[in-house]
């Protein structure tokens, strides 16, 4: 398998990153996580769902968007260990003290609309280890 990189930093122009796709011939995209591509998650999935390319996104809000399947940790989840932090901060915690602290549990979540949508079959075995599934 081979890897290509395609840096998008200005999501007002998403054809441009398109054409980069498509000039890239890539079978498949890996979406990784940019807080502001969160924003524009209706758009990219449409843009990916138009190139017909199976794609993996970080955020399972892409996967409720109408992308393919995510797997990465839950967003609430990290606000939520977020507030905690700032909870110790505010009652006197030093910032350099606090541990530094990863996402515990990483949720897969597989749209099936969209998969049946762009002819793809999940194996069943894929699908039971997912935490959710959208139909």
């Amino acid at each position: 398998m081979t890897t290509e990189v395609i840096e998008v930093r200005d999501l007002g122009n998403l054809d441009a990153a398109a054409e980069q796709v498509m000039r890239a011939n890539v079978q498949g995209l890996f979406v990784g996580v940019a807080p502001f591509w969160l924003s524009a998650r209706t758009q990219i999935t449409a843009m990916v769902a138009r190139l017909k390319l199976p794609a993996v996104y970080g955020w399972r809000e892409f996967a409720d968007a109408g992308g393919l399947m995510s797997y990465g940790p839950n967003l609430p989840e990290l606000y939520r260990q977020s507030a905690r932090l700032v909870d110790r901060i505010v009652r006197g915690a030093k910032p350099g003290d606090l541990p530094f602290e990863l996402p515990t549990r990483y949720e897969l979540v597989v749209n099936l609309k969209t998969a049946k949508s762009m002819g793809l079959a999940i194996p069943e075995a894929f699908l039971l280890l997912a935490d959710e599934v959208i139909e």
